[in-house]
């Protein structure tokens, strides 16, 4: 009778392994326990936080925004990055430079398409712009957005560098006066009176001081009469009756 030949170093194994399931035992256990996922949780603390990639600023480098108020009309409805979407369909604000008054809003309104503010909030505004003695042409009339959108992330825009090209923008009108009709605005403006405050305050743009006259955006106040009448009056305070 000729001797077995000896087992292979595999077969050894899956003998082994065979009579130990066969013996009901599956599992290797120890006496002393081992925190895998602490392991793991310690390799992620060690490596650190992936990094966080930087927001893209509105409107580029700084160095490129425009140095005069027409050119700034231009690069407003024309220049990508000033919001997510193309520049096609921006609107331009309108006005000359150094006007006795600018009015700021939130946005375009939706009706619009070349004008700013060509629906019910324009008709509204140029009907107390006109009751209060100035022509139409004469106000310089802004958004702080350059399209309409149905729900801006403020916090968002201001973490992205909005207030720097708003401020950028009133530094190039230079409006004697200015009303602010929307409170998401006037942060942007570094500018966040407390609860309560008078409407009425200052903003200063590049060391000039700014009478600042703030209310709610045309939407309410077209949606809501009492709330004009609380503009009026404060307009007329502003200004004086005279």
């Amino acid at each position: 009778m000729e001797p077995s030949p000896h087992p292979s170093l595999a077969d050894s194994i899956a003998g082994a392994h065979g009579w130990w399931r066969e013996a009901g035992v599956d599992l290797a256990y120890h006496d002393t326990p081992r925190g895998w996922l602490a392991v793991e949780e310690q390799q992620v603390v060690a490596a650190g936080p992936p990094p966080v990639p930087a927001r893209a600023r509105i409107g580029g480098e700084r160095a490129s925004w425009p140095r005069d108020l027409s050119a700034f009309a231009q690069w407003w409805v024309e220049t990508p990055g000033l919001d997510a979407g193309p520049p096609r369909g921006r609107i331009a604000p309108r006005g000359p430079a150094g006007a006795p008054l600018m009015i700021m809003v939130p946005m375009p309104e939706a009706e619009d398409s070349n004008l700013l503010l060509s629906g019910p909030q324009g008709r509204m505004l140029a009907n107390m712009v006109r009751a209060r003695g100035f022509a139409l042409d004469a106000v310089y009339v802004s958004a702080a957005l350059p399209r309409h959108m149905a729900l801006p992330e403020w916090s968002m825009l201001a973490d992205e560098g909005l207030g720097d090209v708003l401020l950028h923008h009133l530094a190039l009108a230079a409006p004697q006066r200015l009303i602010v009709l929307g409170r998401d605005i006037l942060p942007l403006l570094g500018h966040t009176p407390a609860q309560g405050a008078p409407a009425v305050s200052e903003l200063t743009i590049q060391s000039v001081k700014l009478r600042l006259l703030s209310s709610y955006a045309p939407g309410r106040l077209v949606d809501h009469p009492r709330l004009r009448a609380e503009l009026w009056r404060q307009w007329l305070d502003w200004t004086g009756t005279e």
